[in-house]
């Protein structure tokens, strides 16, 4: 039984197997399309039977229509993308049957008028009419109107519709990158129209290419055909001897005939490429957008009705032809001029009111929280695949929600001509907060130490640090960092510049909305302290304020749980303004703020307060517990800034912490900020006990 199974599967598995090598070089597949091109140039160099030759001339001619009827009903040129190849393969078949053609017609043209098939035989017969000199009139009249009229038309529209494109992609990618950066659109949505504006330009590169594919095809078909009259003409004569009149009724009919089955489908093959080059932008297939503009607007029918009636009365012109036009013209006008089209647009203005067309004012009222104008030299950063700066971008504000709790609002990328070319502005809140200049096609190179870079190149300044750096050709780079130079490309210096601005400016950005989407997005089970705390006890606008005080001294609000409990219970206790609520949040964030500054060696450098000054700043406070600020003289203030500033620069390489009582924090916090914004101040309960620290100096 075992055997008999066996016996019978074997040939189910060789028909699978056959099955498997068919569908492989079947049409549509790697296989099956290499197959054929072979089967082309294989064209070249072996001879075929007439009716081989027959059945590839009815294949050229049907894949013209073909391609003809699919240009006719695109709806977008990038439907066809295929198209630059299918010109290349099909002026290849016709370049080949028309070698095999003319080997047929030297070879055995003195056997009769079917010596090539029975195709060329019908071409030359039926369409010349039996007469060599109308099918030689005829012949030249499709040269010339395939090469001089249609393919260099369609040619050039190729080469300049490729070299707007190419131009105006820089600005398109920046577009789109601008969309995603604002939120329009998302990931996915940025890489489709990224992939179909890099198919648009590669498309009407290779049409470019692929026109001049039918230029020469023609060029080559009328050597062709001149050399076959003159070829036939001397084989007649000399090697048959037969008589000039049948020598040249046979060979040349022969040749017009071919040259006339290898025109017609050049000429459609070359009209449906000018259709598909000079389609543009126009959405939907050709017919409904010629019967959508020329028939829109029953005015243009209507004069074209009447011009038609004044060429019907005209004497000597035919009546019926243009009386009949001017009938089908005025018709179609008086159609149009009863049911005129119902326009997308006015759609939606009879669902809405009149003025929802036109843009309301408040539009004009909306400002961009981050913007970044770049100058016409610096477009290149922002477009391209290869362009960095907003991939940049987009990796700045996913740090920042991971350290600091917060998500930066989206990067308005715009372009400025106002600007000089290679120079950008940063604006919050459409107010300037910084500007520089980078070399896109260079790299910034600085110095660890402090120093110039001993290199060629331009010296420059860092815009966002304002350290001393050059400029260096991308071919220094090497000998940059072989000298201990940290080299950086210009979408990092101004990516770096943009993050150091968006630190110091963090506060400004936590908006009431952003703050009220944070509440909102606490996990589930966090929502009650959330309830509890608003607005029994405290408000949104209360929480905004604590928040944007933690994010100005660059405190991360990601722990929101511990923030709100700290509320609450600062809430709770009564009597407390902002404050002392921001004072009490910031003890509760110890282990956060102890865990943020600890050093190199494990342990968080101090500067600590002397008793004097502690001392001295405490008597100098004024006003109210909700209102206290500094009035200390000012040559005291000066001296105190003389001995912080000293202090710090003496220890600026272990970036120390200045450390003081809770009471005068906010009054030292806010002369420190003037002098490095970027130094931390701490009360003593803000350190956790269980952090490691080292006082390294007194103030």
């Amino acid at each position: 039984m075992s055997d008999a199974t066996a016996s019978a599967s074997a040939p189910l598995t060789q028909l699978s197997r056959l099955s498997l090598r068919l569908r492989g070089a079947a049409p549509g597949s790697d296989v099956g399309l290499a197959l054929g091109v072979i089967a082309l140039l294989s064209v070249l160099i072996l001879p075929l039977p007439s009716f081989v030759l027959d059945l590839g001339l009815s294949l050229s001619i049907t894949a013209a229509v073909l391609v003809l009827m699919v240009a006719l009903f695109l709806r977008r040129p990038l439907d066809f993308t295929s198209f630059p190849t299918l010109l290349l393969l099909t002026t290849l078949l016709r370049l080949s049957l028309n070698v095999a053609t003319t080997r047929l017609i030297l070879s055995h043209g003195n056997e009769g008028r079917l010596a090539a098939g029975h195709v060329v035989a019908a071409f030359g017969g039926f369409l010349m009419g039996g007469d060599v000199v109308i099918g030689l009139i005829l012949f030249a009249i499709l040269m010339v109107v395939n090469f001089m009229v249609i393919t260099k038309g369609s040619g050039r529209i190729a080469e300049v519709a490729a070299r707007f494109s190419l131009d105006a992609m820089p600005g398109k990618q920046m577009a789109i990158d601008a969309d995603l950066s604002s939120g329009l659109i998302d990931e996915r949505a940025a890489r489709k129209r990224r992939r179909e504006l890099e198919e648009e330009s590669g498309f009407y590169g290779a049409m470019d290419g692929a026109a001049k594919f039918v230029r020469g095809d023609a060029i080559a078909a009328l050597i062709i055909t001149g050399i076959n009259i003159i070829g036939g003409l001397a084989i007649g004569l000399i090697r048959h001897g037969m008589p000039f009149a049948d020598a040249a009724a046979t060979f040349t009919t022969l040749t017009v005939g071919d040259g006339l089955v290898s025109q017609i489908p050049a000429l459609i093959v070359s009209t449906a490429a000018g259709i598909v080059v000079t389609k543009g932008s126009t959405e939907g297939s050709a017919d409904a957008a010629l019967v959508r503009q020329l028939g829109d607007n029953p005015k243009p029918l209507a004069v074209a009705a009447g011009a038609a009636t004044v060429l019907a009365l005209m004497p000597g012109l035919p009546m019926l032809p243009f009386l009949g036009l001017a009938g089908i013209a005025g018709g179609a006008a008086w159609l149009r001029h009863k049911h005129p089209p119902v326009a997308v647009e006015d759609t939606v203005a009879i669902a809405g009111p009149a003025i929802a067309a036109e843009p309301p004012i408040s539009e004009t009222l909306r400002i961009d929280l981050i913007r970044l104008e770049l100058g016409y030299g610096l477009l290149s950063l922002a477009g391209g695949d290869s362009a960095r700066l907003t991939e940049q971008i987009k990796g700045l504000r996913r740090t920042i929600a991971a350290e600091m709790g917060f998500v930066l609002p989206p990067v308005r990328i715009q372009d400025n001509l106002q600007l000089p070319a290679e120079a950008y502005v940063i604006r919050i809140k459409e107010i300037e907060a910084g500007r520089g200049e980078v070399r896109p096609s260079m790299l910034l190179a600085m110095d660890p130490r402090g120093g110039v870079p001993d290199l060629p190149g331009e010296r420059t300044t860092e815009p966002a640090f304002g350290l001393p750096a050059r400029w260096i050709a991308d071919a220094a780079k090497e000998e940059a960092v072989a000298r201990g130079c940290t080299v950086v490309d210009p979408p990092s210096v101004l990516t770096t510049h943009l993050t150091e601005l968006v630190r110091e400016n963090m506060a400004e950005l936590l908006s009431y909305a952003e703050t009220q989407k944070l509440l909102d997005d606490l996990p589930r089970e966090q929502q009650k302290l959330v309830s509890d705390l608003i607005p029994a006890q405290f408000t949104v606008g209360g929480v905004q304020r604590v928040l944007q005080a933690l994010l100005a001294e660059r405190v991360s609000i990601r722990d929101l749980p511990t923030i709100l409990e700290g509320i609450h219970e600062a809430a709770a206790g009564g009597g407390r303004g902002i404050g002392g609520i921001v004072a009490h949040v910031r003890i509760r964030l110890a282990r956060q703020l102890s865990d943020a500054h600890v050093g190199s060696g494990g342990y968080i450098p101090l500067l600590v307060l002397s008793p004097e000054w502690e001392t001295s700043f405490a008597e100098s406070m004024v006003g109210g517990p909700d209102d206290r600020h500094l009035a200390m003289a000012p040559s005291r203030l000066q001296e105190f800034t003389q001995r912080l500033r000293a202090m710090l620069e003496a220890h600026a390489a272990e970036q120390p912490v200045v450390l003081t009582s809770v009471m005068v924090r906010p009054q030292v916090r806010a002369i420190v900020e003037r002098l490095r914004p970027a130094t931390t101040v701490l009360a003593q309960p803000e350190i956790h006990p269980r952090a490691r620290i080292r006082t390294i100096g007194s103030i």
